[in-house]
């Protein structure tokens, strides 16, 4: 029966006028005509228009004054899902964009929530509410004051622009008062950008004292915005903060900057400022830069605005295809250390780097083709080592033009052991002033050739699992002649996994590996069908003689460099420990890392410890013995714990530590951090840094909501 009265409201709809259907189609259980102008519709009725769609128990029309009466539970749906009108009674036009409404509710993107004694629909673009208490916290029977809850004797909603204005505006706190503003604008949840003030916070630092960050967002366009952010400190520090970001259509550019003054360094203007970008360019070319510039080596970690002690700006055009990799890049560094100047540092550095692999036909295998060009400059002119006896010339410039080809092929030679033949070549032509021991142009040539056999073993459980082990020598020959050439950018050498097998394990182009050696190494894997996996790698590197090339920290020093000992173990997405030794004959350490990675559900943890012995030749007069850890852990569904640290074995104190809560339901965020800097120098000194911020979320489309809070029947 139902169905053939809804039919019939259908049909008595398409019946009417053609204004009429044009408004609306109303559909319902039973259905009356009283005269000739009024239509009663009840039980289940739902009117459709132009996307909208409003549900009710009652619905009255009357075609002469084109008005809708309608008795609830009322339920209006706008086109975009986003906004829903709730209420208990109303009189609205025909079109819906129009009427009154009364004990209504108007939820905005199923987050924010507007209740009123009344609700007035204007101009199918303004909702107007009177007695207004607007919250996105849910509520419960027993517990019905939400967690905040923004009180007014009026608000209006524009949904075009997408704001929300509010008067006589009174913030509350679990229900006590704590802010009366008259006038309130803020942009609804659905609007991710609008002109306006963004949520404080508040920073306490042993340093500056406390005080308040208020950010206020500019809308310069659709596709640009500039942020202000000032931040004034209880002892007499004024900063402003700014970030502009603007889009093109083939790419992005973003500033940040600061300018500061402050009692820390009476009587100067500080800053820091770095810009951000990249562009696609013709011919699948990336343009991309970076540039960053600070006014003191203090003033960073003195604003909470990151801890490196060296800054680098670059500009970099690259392009990276299958076989072929392009890029051009000039980087200019200023560092932040108390031992190092920039006049006597490589300021500014250029390099030029066309990379190509291909096949070689007739003769088989693969092969490779790299031409680099290299150049740094120092702003110094002195040709001798001054004052920060580094050993280099305090005023060294160097210009390098290299060229490499390589080629390896592979064969299976009987009992599947797989056979490489492999080399390469390169030839390096050197420009080096201001430099009493080097000065002047020099060139050189360097060679290696050799064999790889590896034997991989592979046996398949019964139940799955797959384990392979696979022994591996590799056999070289390379010339022994001693460098010519000073060596700045092959300082730091690493001795891994990864570089084992490498025919160079020098990182740069200024130092080769030089004589012949054999590199021998066997690893073991399994894999689990019940998603771990575990891996153990054992090598070590003989050598004819012992040509002095590496330091006593690299593990590489000696005709046999110390054993290298690495294992890893994952564990589906939840777990991963990876750890590196590097031991003598004696089993002594000279270099070890260990790092874990735990992630589920409740538990977040990220720790490595670092070993290594000291080595004046890697920059290392002391020992390094470190552990770093970043731990987060969810107490309860709200409720999120985080510590992290970093202390310093060799010192026997803590460099760094810091303690957080985190607070997120489905309306708000809270944010807590309380670090500590121990560490002191000549330009920073030992830091406490307290943090403070809060969100509300429904309030622009910045903040996502969390788990709802549950209530107890």
């Amino acid at each position: 029966m139902a169905r053939l009265l809804t039919l019939f409201a259908i049909l008595l709809t398409l019946a009417l006028p053609a204004h009429a259907q044009d408004q609306a189609t109303l559909v319902s259980d039973s259905l009356q005509i009283t005269g000739d102008t009024r239509l009663i519709a009840d039980g289940n009725v739902e009117v459709f228009f132009k996307g909208r769609r409003l549900k009710a128990s009652r619905i009255v029309f009357d075609q002469a004054t084109d008005r809708l009466e309608i008795t609830g539970p009322i339920v209006l749906t706008e086109e975009s899902g986003q906004t829903l009108i709730l209420a208990s009674q109303a009189d609205l036009a025909a079109d819906l964009s129009e009427g009154i409404l009364t004990s209504a509710r108007l939820v905005l993107n199923q987050q924010l929530q507007l209740a009123a004694s009344q609700m007035m629909r204007v101009s199918d673009r303004y909702t107007a509410l009177q007695t207004v208490t607007a919250s996105s916290c849910k509520v419960c029977k027993g517990d019905p004051t939400p967690l905040w809850e923004i009180r007014a004797r009026r608000v209006v909603h524009d949904e075009v622009e997408r704001q929300i204005y509010f008067d006589h505006a009174q913030f509350r706190l679990a229900g006590v008062p704590l802010l009366y503003i008259p006038r309130l604008r803020m942009p609804d949840p659905t609007l991710k950008r609008a002109t306006g003030f963004l949520m404080p916070s508040i920073r306490t630092t042993s340093d500056l004292g406390t005080g308040i960050k208020v950010p206020y967002f500019i809308v310069l366009g659709k596709s640009a915005d500039l942020t202000l952010t000032p931040y004034i400190a209880a002892r007499n520090s004024q900063t402003l903060g700014l970030r502009y970001r603007q889009a093109f259509a083939t790419g992005l550019i973003t500033l940040d900057g600061s300018v500061s003054r402050d009692e820390l360094r009476p009587g100067e203007t500080r800053g820091y400022l770095r810009a951000q970008g990249s562009f696609t360019l013709p011919e699948r070319f990336l343009l991309s830069f970076d540039g960053q510039t600070v006014t003191d080596p203090a003033y960073m970690l003195d604003y909470g605005l990151g801890n490196a002690d060296r800054l680098d700006s670059r500009v970099e055009v690259s392009r990276t295809r299958r076989n072929e990799h392009i890029s051009a890049r000039i980087i200019s560094f200023q560092t932040l250390r108390d031992d190092e100047d920039n006049t006597t540092i490589p300021t500014v550095v250029a390099d030029l780097t066309f990379h190509r692999r291909f096949s070689l036909g007739p003769l088989g295998g693969e092969g490779g083709l790299r031409l680099q060009t290299h150049n740094h400059y120092r702003s110094s002119t002195s040709p001798l080592d001054g004052a920060d006896s580094d050993d280099i010339a305090d005023g060294r410039d160097v210009g390098r033009i290299s060229a490499r080809i390589d080629w390896r092929r592979s064969f299976f030679l009987p009992l599947g052991i797989e056979g490489t033949v492999l080399g390469e070549v390169t030839a390096d032509a050197y420009s080096i002033s201001d430099d009493a021991v080097y000065a002047g142009s020099t060139s050189r040539t360097h060679g290696t050739a050799g064999v790889e056999l590896r034997w991989p073993w592979t046996k398949t459980e019964a139940g799955g699992a797959v384990q392979v082990i696979e022994p591996v020598v590799q056999l070289l020959y390379s010339s022994s002649d001693a460098e010519t050439l000073p060596n700045e950018d092959s300082v730091l050498v690493e001795f891994d996994e990864g570089n084992l097998f490498a025919l160079d394990r020098f990182p740069g182009s200024d130092a080769v590996e030089r004589g012949p050696r054999a590199n021998i190494g066997i690893s073991w894997t399994r894999f689990d069908p019940q998603g771990w996996s575990m891996g153990v790698t054992l090598g070590r590197v003989f050598r004819e003689a012992d040509l002095g090339q590496f330091g006593p920290g690299s593990g590489l020093a000696g005709s046999s460099s110390d054993w290298l000992a690495g294992a890893t173990f994952t564990l589906s997405d939840s777990l991963a420990l990876s750890g590196r030794m590097v031991l003598d004959d004696d089993l002594s350490l000279t270099k070890a890392e260990a790092r874990v990675t735990v992630s589920t559900p409740k538990t977040a943890l990220s720790s490595s410890l670092i070993w290594a012995v000291a080595d004046p030749l890697e920059n290392r007069p002391d020992p390094t013995q470190e552990i770093t850890f970043d731990a987060r852990r969810k107490l309860t569904q709200n409720l999120t714990a985080k510590v992290s640290g970093r202390y310093d074995f060799v010192g026997d104190q803590g460099t760094l530590a810091g303690l957080g809560l985190e607070f997120l339901n489905e309306c708000v965020r809270f944010d807590v951090s309380l670090s500590r800097r121990f560490t002191s120098s000549t330009s920073v000194s030992p830091t406490t840094d307290f943090g403070l911020s809060l969100d509300l979320v429904g309030f622009g489309g910045g903040v996502t909501g969390g788990p709802a809070r549950s209530c107890r029947q």
